[in-house]
Formats: structure tokens, sequence, C-alpha cells
């Protein structure tokens, strides 16, 4: 059964209670040929974060390319990104990130969302998005959506796109934001 309807059916944290610890993205083919045709556009001089980071999908692809200084972080897959990539990784949900921030004595130079900030609720986009700029001037969204738009919030520039397809023929896309205050 596709992850789409388990979410429909649980919902987003009820599915990763149930399955978190064996969690698989059934599109890490895309998410890694992403990274890789759009490496140059990633700052990586300051660390990066993986922010709902899975089981580390967007982290390998990175340790891959030589990159070393990356935290993850996930409410529901922390031990298991832990696990698979051998870095450390927070437990803090988007709620979370929009109540307290992240940790004031670290800075990122990019932060990657993949296949989760669609799950965001919209109207609170923005306060995770001002959270995540205060802690890094990059921020990329992978995502088999159009969704989030974040191009459509107030002081939030779209400033590359890139998308490959799935074997299916569909749009996995990678959207680079910056703020512009």
């Amino acid at each position: 059964m596709a992850i789409r309807h388990l979410y429909e059916q649980y919902g987003a944290e009820g599915y990763y209670k149930e399955h978190g610890d064996a969690y698989e993205n059934p599109h890490f083919a895309e998410i890694d040929a992403l990274i890789r045709q759009n490496f140059d556009f990633i700052d990586t001089s300051a660390g990066v974060l993986d922010l709902a980071a899975g089981g580390g999908e967007v982290s390998s692809t990175l340790q891959h390319l030589g990159i070393q200084n990356i935290r993850g972080c996930d409410p529901f897959t922390d031990a298991l990104y832990r696990k698979q990539t051998g870095l450390e990784c927070w437990n803090f949900s988007f709620e979370d990130i929009i109540r307290n921030g992240l940790p004031q004595d670290y800075y990122f130079s990019s932060v990657i969302c993949s296949f989760a900030m669609h799950l965001c609720p919209e109207k609170q986009l923005y306060a995770l998005c001002t959270q995540l700029f205060d802690r890094s001037p990059q921020l990329f969204i992978i995502t088999p959506h159009k969704r989030p738009e974040l191009e459509k919030l107030s002081g939030i520039e779209l400033v590359h796109e890139d998308f490959v397809l799935t074997p299916r023929g569909k749009q996995v896309r990678l959207k680079m934001y910056h703020r512009l205050y």
C-alpha cells in the first residue's frame, strides 16, 4: 500500500509510530538524482540540516558526495536516521521548531527538507520558514507535489527549481528558496 494511503489511514504520526523503524522512502532514486544534479547550488560550508530526515536519504547522498557536516531532524525516525547514517539527529517536529526555533548555537548553510514540508499546515508554513531562515540562508524542498509553494509567502523567493521523473513519469521537484530580507 502506498505511503500516502497509510498517512490517510493512520495520520503521519500514527504511521511513523507503527512503521518508523523500518521506513524507506520509495523515491530515494529521485532524491539522490536531484541532490547530485543540483549539488552546485547547495552551500555545505557551514553544514546542512536534513529536516524531516526519514531514514537519511538526503544525508546519505551528501555523505557519498563527501559532505560530513550534516545533522538530521525528524520527530519519528530519529533512531532509524542515526542507525543508517551514523549522524546525530534531533527529534523536533515542525510544531516544535515553530514554537522554539532550532538551538541557538547551531547555524547551517543549507536546510534540505524532502517529502515532508507539504505535511505542514499551510497556515503554519510562514512561521516554520521564518524559524528555518533564522538558522540558514538557503532552504531546499524536495516534493512530489507542487506544494508547498513557499514563493507565495511574503519575503520568500524561489531561486531555482528542477525536477526528475519517477519510473511512472511523475515529477519529483527540488525547489531552492532564499529569504528576501
